[in-house]
C-alpha cells in the first residue's frame, strides 16, 4: 500500500494516522477466534473469500449495464468512466433500473453466495441470511463516502446485523476503497447518540461524520484500509465507523463494491430490506440510493 495515494476529504492522510487492515485467515480460524477478532478489532478482513471467476462475472455484468447507458467506456469490464450519461434518457424509472442492476444473477451469486454465507454462519455461530436490499456502489473519480455508522439505518429487526463489504474489482487505495476508523466500535460517546435513533418518517437522519483526519488525530487512532483484490471481504458491525477514501484514479477507474447486511436466520428481519420489492430505509426503494443517480452527477463531487 502506497501511503501517499491515501486521500480522504481532499487531504493526504499523514503516515502516522494510517495503517493497513489486519487480515484474518478463513476458514483456518475457528469460530471462537473469528468472534474474538471481531470483538477485539471491530472488523474481519478476509482476503480472496469469493472465487475470482465469480467476481469477474459480476463485474462484467454490472459494468455492461452501465456501458449500455453511456457511463462506462468499452470494453466495459475495465470500468473506465466516460464522465457522461444517457441513463435519465433511456430509463423511465431510475429506481427500477438500479434495482434491476442490483439484482443481476452474477452479482447475487457473489454477494449472496455460499462463500459469504459460510463465513457469516461461522461469525454468528448459526445459520446466517442476507438482506435482499443491497447497496451496490460504483465510485467514480472524485467520489468519496463520509465516515458513518450503519446503526441508525438498520435499527429494527435483529440486534446482530453485520455489514459485508465486498470488493468487486481490484481497488488500490488511490481508487477510494473502504476505510475503517481503528477502535471506533468503542467510541461510546459517539455510538450512544446513534443507538437511540429509530425513526418512522421518510427523512434520513443526519449521521455522517466529517473531518476524518481531525477525528483520528483527536482520538489517537488511525485510519485503516488496504489495496483490495477482487473477492476480498470486510465484515463489521453496526457500530464500526467507516467510509471510503477519495477516488483520485488518474485514468478514470470506477471503484466497484457492494455492501450487504447479514443476520442470524432465526432473528426477526426488518421488512424494509427484504422481499421482492423492498422499500429500503426511506420507503423509496432503490431510488433512494446514490447508485440510482447517473454517474455523471457524481463526477468530481464528494
Amino acid at each position: 500500500m502506497n501511503k501517499q495515494d491515501c486521500h480522504i476529504q481532499g487531504k493526504i492522510v499523514p503516515d502516522q494516522l494510517l495503517d493497513e487492515l489486519k487480515e484474518t485467515r478463513f476458514p483456518t480460524e475457528d469460530v471462537a477466534e473469528l468472534q474474538r477478532r471481531l470483538v477485539e478489532d471491530g472488523y474481519l478482513f478476509l482476503r480472496s473469500l469469493i472465487d475470482a471467476d465469480d467476481v469477474m462475472a459480476a463485474r462484467r455484468e454490472v459494468f455492461a449495464r452501465l456501458a449500455d447507458v453511456g457511463e462506462i467506456e468499452q470494453p466495459a469490464w475495465k470500468g473506465i468512466a466516460t464522465g457522461t450519461s444517457h441513463r435519465a434518457e433511456l430509463c423511465d424509472d431510475l429506481g427500477e433500473y438500479w434495482k434491476s442492476v442490483s439484482e443481476g444473477p452474477s452479482l447475487r451469486n457473489v454477494i449472496h453466495g455460499r462463500q459469504t454465507a459460510g463465513a457469516m454462519t461461522a461469525v454468528f455461530g448459526e445459520t446466517a441470511r442476507p438482506h435482499d436490499f443491497v447497496f451496490l456502489r460504483p465510485g467514480v473519480s472524485g467520489r468519496a463516502t463520509s465516515l458513518h455508522f450503519d446503526q441508525p439505518f438498520f435499527a429494527r429487526g435483529s440486534k446482530r446485523i453485520h455489514t459485508v463489504w465486498t470488493a468487486l474489482r481490484e481497488i488500490p487505495v488511490c481508487d477510494g476503497p473502504l476505510v475503517i476508523v481503528e477502535g471506533s466500535h468503542r467510541f461510546t460517546d459517539l455510538i450512544e447518540k446513534y443507538l437511540e435513533v429509530d425513526y418512522e418518517s421518510n427523512d434520513s437522519p443526519q449521521v455522517t461524520i466529517a473531518e476524518a483526519v481531525d477525528l483520528v488525530r483527536r482520538r489517537s487512532v488511525r485510519l485503516l484500509t488496504a489495496d483490495f483484490d477482487p473477492g476480498d471481504v470486510v465484515i463489521f458491525g453496526m457500530t464500526t465507523l467507516h467510509g471510503a477514501m477519495d477516488n483520485h484514479s488518474d485514468c478514470g477507474r470506477t471503484r466497484l463494491s457492494c455492501d450487504v447486511r447479514w443476520q442470524p436466520a432465526t432473528h426477526p428481519i426488518d421488512p424494509r430490506y427484504c422481499g421482492p420489492d423492498p422499500g429500503g430505509t426511506t420507503g423509496a426503494g432503490y431510488g433512494e440510493l446514490n447508485g440510482a443517480k447517473p454517474l455523471d452527477q457524481l463526477w468530481h463531487t464528494r
